[in-house]
């Protein structure tokens, strides 16, 4: 099998999770989060009262940052894994 590189899996793991929290703070911004989660919650046969905060800046690149630094974390634990299983060597 193929050598993952743990860094990269690491950066495209983070990337992606970053991206996805980055979306849905600017879906909070432009009041879309509520319906948005109204529908998929619908699709799923629930209905509860909930409410989302006000959009505030520095909870929203928080937000980003934090998640974007576990998933770091994530996809480099996972592509380390993936080269002890496969029996690659895990040294960059």
């Amino acid at each position: 099998m193929t050598k993952v590189k743990v860094h990269k899996a690491g950066l495209a793991v983070g990337g992606f999770l970053a991206i996805v929290h980055a979306a849905w703070a600017l879906m909070v911004l432009s009041n879309t989060a509520k319906p948005s989660l109204d529908f998929i919650f619908g699709l799923h046969f629930l209905n509860f009262q909930y409410s989302i905060n006000a959009f505030s800046f520095p909870t929203a690149a928080g937000l980003v940052i934090v998640t974007g630094i576990i998933g770091y974390v994530f996809g480099a634990v996972l592509g380390w894994v993936w080269n002890m299983v496969h029996g690659s060597s895990h040294n960059q």
